[in-house]
Formats: structure tokens, C-alpha cells, sequence
């Protein structure tokens, strides 16, 4: 005990010792008592100081006693926390009951449990130890307007406290809580957006540190083992199955797809190494298969996340990713069971219409179901059905017959779903990379005399390759094709033409599906985000610029890997690789992803559809003006890139600020070396040395994970929706490949049916489309580009003026680009019955809208 005179006139729990451990592992006894709101100075008469010690040894607190007359500040605190079931918002404003508020959220511990904060400073004692001050704060209802609950306490800060950098938290209620601030009213707040276990379930107390960035150099000495001590918490150990509770960033290879033990027929090949190279995804450390120790076993439950990723229990009951999980798992079955034939075609183009004309009875599904696909299922018709009723796509509502037109074919390569494949001829005879001793000869069977007649005379082929004027999808070395069709005048050969636009247009949904959607959005970016959370600090200015561009990426990407891209999921079902699907995907990453070349006007120059020209818009001179997607793209990437040269130039005014980085340094090398593991050896990495490395980096980052993703994601439906415009597998073969008589009568007699027959099956479809209409939907809590400011971002003036800058810009582009779609010298954005290009307009409306930028990955 402190053995020291004590003044009746300082509060008797001033004077209680600390317990005789540090706080991060012992229980606290110095609870401050609450006071009125507005802080209030006193001048107490005390010969006590209390200390917090850094060592973990028992008896390390001291007390100094000296007669001294000190002042001291009372501070009130206010945590608010976000309700985890809705029902609770849905309370009578006006009924602002305590009792009732816990009662609707199912918390009957929030009155009677309280939580408890032990606050840091930054500066240490004269003896080098660490100064925290104490409170307990309680429940004091439910704000219905702000759509929170309060906590709150008051305690009392020495005058020689100095600055509050950080805050231990201990959640003493029996479940977790999704911490949203904490913030006190003498300015300093915390913005933790973050889940708090209770200490039932996890010992160790959580840190949290205010909206004040420093990169580690510049941390306030008694915040560093703090900003370590977090750090490593997010680590692990790489050992275990990791719990719900848990917040391990750890990495693993895609070895949880397949599922032998069910089925041997679902067995996969591990993808990540040196035979099918991908990104690593997180480590779940779930038991291995026992029919393959090489495969992890699958569970019935959602695959793991770090908490922190998973905020599926706070969002609103539309959000996109629980919407998929009950489509997948509500709607999906029932699909299967109702159509039986699994190999059953649509008869006619009408029965197609009926889809989104009269829908299909489907049995009623539970209320769950319902509530999250308003759009899709609708009132029940009678006590046994409900009807599934597809929303009409943009394209089959401007223009039905607009997928038979070669002319936009062409244009949607460069202004519908997946406008990141097509490339400029460069070389001619077009000749492919893989063994001939294998695959036979390498020249391809296009040959300069069948371009030749399809140019006309317009100019000669020469002519053509020199002026930059011939184009083409190049899939051959990931899917070879071997026929080599053609336009034509005479009605076979007609048909025929239309069916090869079925087959190449199923192989770009299957490109665009697995490599420009989810391999350079989704599989790239985790490990970004893991190498992030695992070594750069709450603290640090450049997680902080990051951090709202991986927001529920992780979360997405495992309900993928449990529904959509796993042996015998949807993508597997519906696209034509098939089970070769996620091979498809290790391919393309081994042959064709740089990191270098993600960023748009690399990615631009790398195909060949632009060059470096200082005097052109962007530097970049196109080489087709009119190619929406890379016009509206560059404007966003242009506006990032100078955001992130303000944020970097900021917080590194010099260039050796970078190199002498050891979080930044560490998360880049990491980025590299384990999270592209199979890529750690590429010359085109970029260097990390200077402020313009930085630049870079980020900006690509932050382009992926918002503009790239946006235009290859949410015109899913416009484009997909109606699937003759864009079928996702072609599921016969060329009517002339060998046909036997009766095969080669039947389309002659009846070539509408091939074409049918081509096109996925009756349960292909609605599932497909199914998909993609949740996929292409923005939830109604959205958060997009440039459109909120982080509170980080406000606490600094500097930072402030920057972002307000990059929102100005993004706020400009929705004239600009509704310039654009009106102009009618712009062919390929604007005409009859065209779809406007608005994948890339930065804001949007909740739904299926077909624009609206969001900052991250978020479906």
C-alpha cells in the first residue's frame, strides 16, 4: 500500500494503488467517479503521483510523495458503439428508456457491465515510465438519431499529464461490441470503427491511439511499445485454427477449394506455388482433408476473416455481401432443385423474355431470404410460391436486338464489362509463346490475307498495322482456339458467324470473370491488406490512407472462396472453363500480371492503346480517341495519383523519410516476397525509395481497388444480364466441327436452335443472373471515392485542404462524363439504343445502377 499523509480534499479513489501488474494483464482498481459534462480545473493539495510502469514484474508501481499543490482537469469520455441487430434502432424516438433500448438489442448485461479505459500519454515520467490515468464508463442509453450507444465517464488528468495518445480498452460486457469512437471533451478523440471482444473471450485489452498520425520515427517515446505491442498482436503465430474473435493477418495458398472428402469428383489442385502460382489469400488454419493432406477441410459455418473484417452483424439489412449469402444459400438450392434438368436449354428467345417478364414460381422462401433480395423475389402468388423476377437489363430495354450487331461487339470491348483485354496489334504473323514440341506450330491460322479481306480497300493490311488501326482479344496461349471464322454475306456461313461470337464472347465472360474481375481486383488485393494490418500501426499516415480501400475485401473474397469460386460453385457451374476455372486464373497471373503495369496508363501503354505524350491530356496520347473506359478512368486515376502526392509529400518531405521507414519498408517487402510469393523474384517490382515509389504504389493500389474494380464489376447486369448479349459458357461445339448428318440437317433446317442450345442451360441462366444482380448492386451504406473524409484526414489542416481538393475534382466528374454520353461525335458512348458509359461516374444511388465508384472492394 501507499504509505502517504492523504488530503481529506483529494477523492479517496485518487489514492488507490494500481493493481500490482501493469494493466494490459491485470485488473484495475483506480475508478474515477462522474462529474457534470463541461471540464472543470481544481486545485487539489496531494503528495501522490501515480505511475504506470512498463515492466511486467509485480510491485512496479510507484508512488513519490512530496508535498506539491497540483492542478487537475476533469475529463469526460464518451465511447459510442455501434448496435449489432437493427431491431433496437427501430425503438420509439421519442421512448428513450434505457431499459427498453438494451432489451430490443438482446443486451441485458449493458446496464449492469461497464467498460474500462486506462488512457496513455505520450510523454514518459522523470524516471522513464509510462503515465496513464484511469475510468469506468457506463451505459447511458441509446442515441436513435446517431444510431448508437453511450457510454460514458468522467476522470481527472494531472497538469503534468501531457498530451493522451493512446487508450487500453477493456470490454467487461459478455459479448463483443463494435467500437466506433471515443472520443473526450477536451478535443482528443479516437476513431476505432473496430470490434472489442469481451475478456471472457480474449485476455489481452485492446489499444487504441487518437486520429494523430506519425510515422514510426516521429512516435512520442512512451507510445512506441505500444504501437510494437499492437502490431505483433496482429500477427500470430501461424499456428492454430483461428477463432471468430480473432484479428490474426496471416497467409496461406488457395488449398480450401476443393472438397475431396465430400467427393472425390470435387478434389482441386493447391493454387499459390511454383506448378499453379496465384496470391495467398488469409490463413484460416482449418484441419486438413483426410482423402488429401494437402487440402483444408471446408465448414458449414462462414470461412474466417479477421474480425475487424467482418462487419457483416452492423451493416443494414441490404448490404451486398449478406444479400449474396442468402441468395447462395436460400435461393440458389431451391433454383437446383427446380429445374431438374440441369441440361434443359430455353426452347424459344421468348421463354428467355419471360424471365423478366412473368419470372418463375419458385417455393416461398424463410423471411430472411426475402428481406435481403427485394429486388428479386417477389410477393407470394399463393401459400406454395413466390415468383423470382429478374429486373429488365439496361441493354435489353434500350435496344433487344442490339447483341446481333458485330459493331457492338466491338464497341463493348471498349465500353462494356470487360474493357482491359483488348490490345493493339504490334507485330505480324501473330505467333504464340507456348512449345510448338507441345502445342504444334506457334503462327497463328489468322492470316494477313483474311484481315486483308475484311479491311476491303479501304487501305492495305500494311497500311492497317502501321497506322495503329488493327485490334484484337488475345486469349489464344490461356484458352487455344483452333477455328478461325469470319463475317460473310450468305446465310450459312451467317449463322455460323454468330455462333463463333457466342463461343468468343462465353471465352471474354470467363477472362473477365476470373482474370479481370476477380485475379486483378479481388486475389491481388488481400494481400495488400494482410501485409498492411500485419505491419503498419493504427497510427501510421499511410494505413490510414489505405485503409478505407480494403474495406469488406477480405470478408467478400472468403464468401467467395465458400460459395463462388470453390469445386463445384457457381463459377465452375456457369462459365465455361469449368472445373479449370480457378486454373485459368493461376495461369493468367503466371503469364500475364505485373504489378507494374496495374495502374492504368501502364496498363494503357502495355496493350497498346496508348503512348507517353507530355502534350496530351493525362501525358497519354490513345490510340482510339473515343475509348470510354480508359477517358473516364483516366481522369479518376489522375485525381488519386495527385491526392496521394499531396498525402506522401506531406508526412515524407524528404525522400530518405521513405528508405529509413522500417513499418513501410517492412509491408512493401512483404507485399512482394510472401503475399506474391510466387512473383518475389520479377525484375518490374518497383523500388521503394523515394517519395515518387510511394506515389506510385498507392496510386495503383487505390486505382485497383476502386476504379478498375468498379468497371469490371458493377455493369454485370447492364452488359450480362440479358444473356445473349454476353453468355457466360458456350456449351456446344461449332455446328461445321464435325457434325454428323443429322447434327448438320437440324441446324440448317433450324439454326435458331444451335444458337439456343450454345447458350447456357435454363439453370446456367437464372443462377448467373441471380448472381449478377446482387453482385452488381451498391448496398445503401456504401462508401465512395473521394466522397467522405477519414477523421485522420481532418485532424490534420494540410491533409484536410488535399482531400478537399481530390473530392472537388471527383465532384467535377459527373458533368464531364455526362458531357461525354451526350455528345454525339462520340460513337462509342452515344447513339441509338446505346447503354451510357457510366461505370466510372463516382457516385451513385443504392442498387442495381450500373455506376458509382466505391473506395473499395466491397462485392
Amino acid at each position: 500500500m501507499l504509505k502517504a499523509q492523504i488530503n481529506q480534499s483529494y477523492p479517496l479513489h485518487k489514492l488507490l494503488p494500481l493493481h500490482n501488474k501493469p494493466f494490459i494483464r491485470g485488473g484495475p482498481t483506480n475508478y474515477s467517479s462522474f462529474s457534470s459534462y463541461s471540464p472543470t480545473t481544481s486545485t487539489r493539495k496531494s503528495n501522490v503521483t501515480c505511475v504506470r510502469s512498463t515492466s511486467t514484474a509485480a510491485g512496479n508501481i510507484k508512488a513519490v510523495a512530496a508535498p506539491v499543490v497540483t492542478t487537475a482537469t476533469t475529463v469526460k469520455s464518451v465511447i459510442t458503439i455501434k448496435p449489432v441487430i437493427l431491431s433496437a434502432l427501430t425503438a420509439n424516438a421519442n421512448n428513450n428508456n434505457n431499459v427498453d433500448a438494451a432489451a430490443a438489442d438482446g443486451d441485458s448485461d449493458l446496464l449492469a457491465l461497464s467498460i474500462l479505459l486506462e488512457f496513455v500519454s505520450n510523454d514518459l515520467d522523470a524516471n522513464g515510465n509510462r503515465k496513464s490515468v484511469m475510468v469506468t464508463a457506463t451505459y447511458k442509453g441509446l442515441d436513435i438519431v446517431n444510431r448508437v450507444y453511450k457510454y460514458e465517464g468522467n476522470f481527472d488528468i494531472p497538469e503534468d499529464f501531457g498530451e493522451i495518445g493512446a487508450v487500453y480498452v477493456e470490454n467487461q460486457l459478455k459479448r463483443k461490441m463494435f467500437f466506433n469512437t471515443i472520443a473526450l471533451d477536451n478535443g482528443v478523440t479516437f476513431t476505432c470503427e473496430s470490434w472489442v471482444q469481451s475478456k471472457y473471450d480474449v485476455k489481452d485489452k485492446r489499444i487504441f491511439f487518437t486520429d494523430k498520425s506519425y510515422l514510426p520515427s516521429e512516435t512520442p517515446e512512451a507510445l512506441k511499445s505500444l504501437r510494437t505491442e499492437d502490431l505483433e498482436s496482429l500477427r500470430g503465430n501461424g499456428e492454430g485454427e483461428r477463432k471468430s474473435y480473432d484479428r490474426i493477418y496471416d497467409y496461406d495458398v488457395y488449398n480450401d477449394l476443393g472438397d475431396p472428402d465430400l467427393d472425390l469428383s470435387l478434389a482441386r489442385p493447391v493454387l499459390g506455388g511454383k506448378e499453379y502460382p496465384l496470391p495467398r489469400r488469409c490463413r484460416t488454419g482449418r484441419p486438413m482433408c483426410t482423402k488429401d493432406p494437402l487440402t483444408e477441410s471446408r465448414t458449414t459455418d462462414s470461412f474466417y476473416v479477421p474480425c475487424d473484417e467482418d462487419f457483416s452483424q452492423i451493416k443494414e439489412i441490404y448490404f451486398n455481401a449478406r444479400t449474396l449469402f442468402a441468395l447462395l444459400h436460400g435461393v440458389i438450392p431451391t433454383l437446383k432443385a427446380i429445374f431438374t434438368d440441369k441440361d434443359k436449354g430455353f426452347p424459344l428467345f421468348t421463354s428467355i423474355n419471360k424471365l423478366y417478364n412473368e419470372g418463375v414460381n419458385i417455393p416461398p422462401p424463410d423471411k430472411d431470404v426475402e428481406g435481403a433480395l427485394p429486388r428479386l423475389i417477389k410477393k407470394a402468388i399463393d401459400a406454395a410460391n413466390a415468383i423470382l423476377k429478374f429486373e429488365t437489363p439496361e441493354t435489353m430495354d434500350r435496344d433487344i436486338f442490339s447483341w446481333f450487331r458485330d459493331e457492338e461487339f466491338c464497341r463493348q470491348m471498349l465500353a462494356g464489362l470487360n474493357p482491359c483485354s483488348i490490345q493493339l496489334v504490334t507485330e505480324w504473323p501473330l505467333m504464340s509463346k507456348l512449345d510448338p514440341k507441345v502445342y504444334g506450330p506457334p503462327e497463328s491460322a489468322i492470316t494477313k490475307e483474311i484481315v486483308q479481306e475484311e479491311i476491303g480497300g479501304d487501305m492495305t493490311f500494311d497500311e492497317a498495322l502501321a497506322q495503329k488501326k488493327l485490334f484484337m482479344l488475345d486469349y489464344h496461349d490461356l484458352l487455344l482456339p483452333y477455328h478461325v471464322y469470319t463475317p460473310t454475306w450468305d446465310a450459312t456461313d451467317a449463322w455460323l458467324w454468330k455462333l463463333a461470337k457466342a463461343h468468343v464472347v462465353s471465352h471474354d465472360s470467363g477472362y473477365h470473370q476470373l482474370v479481370s474481375h476477380w485475379l486483378r481486383a479481388h486475389g491481388v488485393t488481400e494481400p495488400y491488406i494482410i501485409a498492411t494490418n500485419r505491419h503498419l500501426s493504427q497510427m501510421h499516415p499511410i494505413k490510414r490512407l489505405l485503409e478505407p480501400h480494403f474495406r469488406y475485401t477480405m470478408q467478400i473474397n472468403a464468401l467467395a472462396r465458400y460459395s463462388l469460386i470453390n469445386a463445384g460453385g457457381i463459377i465452375e457451374s456457369t462459365f465455361s472453363p469449368e472445373i479449370t476455372c480457378m486454373q485459368l486464373a493461376s495461369d493468367a497471373y503466371d503469364q500475364l500480371w505485373r504489378f507494374d503495369n496495374q495502374a492504368l496508363p501502364a496498363d494503357l501503354i502495355s496493350r497498346g492503346m496508348a503512348v507517353e505524350d507530355q502534350s496530351a491530356p493525362h501525358s497519354l496520347k490513345l490510340t482510339i480517341k473515343d475509348y470510354p473506359f480508359a477517358n473516364d478512368g483516366l481522369l479518376i486515376y489522375d485525381a488519386i495519383k495527385e491526392w496521394a502526392t499531396s498525402y506522401v509529400n506531406y508526412y515524407y518531405p524528404q525522400a530518405n523519410l521513405v528508405e529509413s521507414d522500417e513499418e513501410l519498408q517492412a509491408w512493401w517487402n512483404e507485399i512482394r516476397t510472401v503475399g506474391h510469393a510466387d512473383k518475389k523474384d520479377e525484375p518490374w517490382w518497383p523500388q521503394l525509395k523515394s517519395q515518387d515509389d510511394l506515389i506510385g504504389i498507392l496510386s495503383t493500389i487505390i486505382w485497383v481497388a476502386s476504379g478498375h474494380h468498379s468497371a469490371v464489376n458493377f455493369g454485370q447486369y447492364d452488359f450480362a444480364g440479358y444473356f445473349p448479349n454476353r453468355p457466360s459458357i458456350a456449351r456446344t461445339k461449332m455446328p461445321n466441327e464435325d457434325p454428323t448428318d443429322e447434327e448438320w440437317q437440324a441446324f440448317m433446317k433450324r439454326p435458331e436452335d444451335a444458337l439456343l442450345k450454345c447458350f447456357p442451360s435454363q439453370v446456367q441462366a437464372v443462377q448467373v443472373m441471380a448472381v449478377l444482380d446482387v453482385l452488381s448492386g451498391h448496398s445503401p451504406d456504401e462508401e465512395y471515392i473521394g466522397e467522405t473524409i477519414e477523421p485522420a484526414w481532418e485532424a490534420e489542416p494540410a491533409i484536410k485542404a488535399a482531400f478537399e481538393e481530390f473530392q472537388g475534382k471527383l465532384n467535377q466528374l459527373e458533368s464531364i462524363i455526362d458531357s461525354r454520353n451526350n455528345d454525339p461525335v462520340l460513337k462509342n458512348r452515344n447513339g441509338a439504343g446505346l447503354v451510357p458509359y457510366e461505370l466510372l461516374k463516382p457516385y451513385s444511388d443504392r442498387g442495381v445502377t450500373g455506376r458509382g465508384v466505391p473506395n473499395s472492394i466491397s462485392i
